[in-house]
């Protein structure tokens, strides 16, 4: 009765291909015929959490062909039906222990098809939400199979770009992991930095809630091996021209916890956060920045003031080397360019007043309208390579038949001949 209801074709998505949805401004897309697919679920569903419910009767009809066609319908629009897709897979997981494989692999297989073909899958953040509660009851010591889960389908899913709609789940997933086995805290580490977003701010941001997240579970063994690439990656932030971004990252210092640590990690830390810091207490646009940067500063310089004053004189004597390499490379510069212009000089004064012997003004398009016969005199007049001696220059010679000068151009003699003879050519119609 289940199937013949429920499983069916899905409708083409009404969302352009590639478009984010938002849930917070966009209107869902409602099953028209939701109140007769609403009974047939909560029916079934009612069968399965019965008391007189028995999986060895009821797995002749729920295997795995019946898992895949469930599967397929979370691709719906319809919210309502996702919901109890999730609610009635999970009953189906619980229950069929035989399953429990197949039907992981089956949402990996969504994933991936997410991750390498379509990058869209409307029920994206109710599997997650599914396989949330399914980490979260993974016996110790973790199998190869959760970790490589966790390093090729959790990770890669933040590089979506759709993430917003599925994060807070996804982030859940991850979390759930380091709570198990803190030394992932390593890889899930690296993955978050790799696929870090560099022009998209507001995913930017959910990389730092997440980020956060993490921190606090975060075993301090573990966080020091992390610490010096993951504050390289906060500095950054905290530098960032959008607002919310570095307002985000500095919220980091109002966290006791990741106080602690940055405490007990200050000597590390310290000369990492204090260029960014400091530059950014001066130079970014927005108030409230200012406001969180010296409050960061202060706790910093309570930590321990002998490595603030440190820090300090470190970083006035890095701007001041900065200076002076600029100084030295805008004087290298100029001293390139007089030298320029002195040589040019000095060729321009070594070359004789008039033309060289052997430039012309004659182009190609100036040979039209020439007289074939005078231009023939004046090239026999030029010398031959290798003469040398006083010769008028060609321009004066030639003046009085040329229209117009563009250029001059060195004379290749046997090329004149050839254009005369053609000019010659034309001028003469018996030939």
């Amino acid at each position: 009765m289940f199937a013949r209801n429920l499983f069916r074709t899905l409708p083409p998505p009404t969302n352009p291909h590639g478009a984010e949805y938002d849930p917070e401004e966009d209107e869902p897309t409602l099953e028209a015929a939701w109140p007769h697919l609403q009974l047939v679920y909560e029916f079934f569903l009612r069968f399965l959490e019965s008391p007189d419910f028995t999986p060895s009767t009821a797995k002749r009809s729920i295997d795995q062909q019946f898992v895949i066609q469930l599967l397929e319908l979370f691709d719906s629009e319809d919210p309502r039906e996702r919901d109890l897709l999730k609610t009635t897979l999970h009953r189906i997981y619980g229950k069929f222990l035989g399953l429990r494989a197949y039907i992981r692999k089956q949402i990996n297989n969504i994933f991936f098809q997410v991750l390498y073909e379509s990058e869209r899958h409307n029920g994206i953040a109710e599997l997650l939400e599914i396989l949330g509660s399914i980490i979260n009851g993974f016996a110790l010591p973790l199998k190869e199979e959760h970790k490589q889960f966790l390093q090729r389908v959790l990770l890669p899913l933040h590089k979506v770009k759709s993430m917003s709609v599925y994060h807070p789940q996804l982030a859940y997933c991850v979390v759930q992991f380091l709570e198990k086995d803190s030394t992932l805290t390593d890889i899930v580490i690296k993955g978050l930095l790799k696929f870090w977003p560099k022009t998209h701010s507001p995913k930017e941001v959910m990389f730092l809630n997440e980020l956060e997240e993490i921190l606090d579970v975060i075993e301090p063994h573990e966080f020091r091996k992390v610490m010096k690439q993951l504050f390289q990656q906060l500095a950054r932030c905290v530098s960032s021209p959008h607002f919310q971004v570095a307002e985000r990252a500095l919220y980091f210092w109002n966290n006791d916890y990741i106080m602690t640590l940055i405490s007990d990690n200050a000597d590390v830390i310290l000369p990492i956060m204090f260029g960014a810091l400091y530059k950014n207490s001066k130079s970014h646009w927005n108030k409230t920045i200012h406001g969180l940067i010296y409050n960061a500063l202060k706790l910093f310089m309570e930590m321990n003031q002998g490595l603030f004053d440190e820090c300090t004189v470190r970083y006035k004597d890095e701007r001041q080397r900065e200076r002076a390499k600029i100084k030295e490379r805008e004087e290298a510069w100029a001293a390139l360019e007089q030298a320029a212009i002195a040589n040019a000089e000095k060729i321009k004064a070594q070359l004789p007043s008039g033309n060289n012997q052997y430039t012309t003004a004659i182009d190609n398009e100036d040979l039209d309208g020439v007289d074939p016969e005078a231009l023939a005199d004046t090239i026999k007049a030029l010398p031959e390579k290798g003469e040398t001696g006083e010769v008028e220059p060609v321009e004066a010679a030639v003046q009085r038949d040329l229209t117009r000068r563009k250029s001059f151009l060195p004379v290749d003699f046997e090329t004149r001949r050839a254009l005369i003879q053609h000019q010659q050519h034309k001028v003469d119609p018996s030939t």
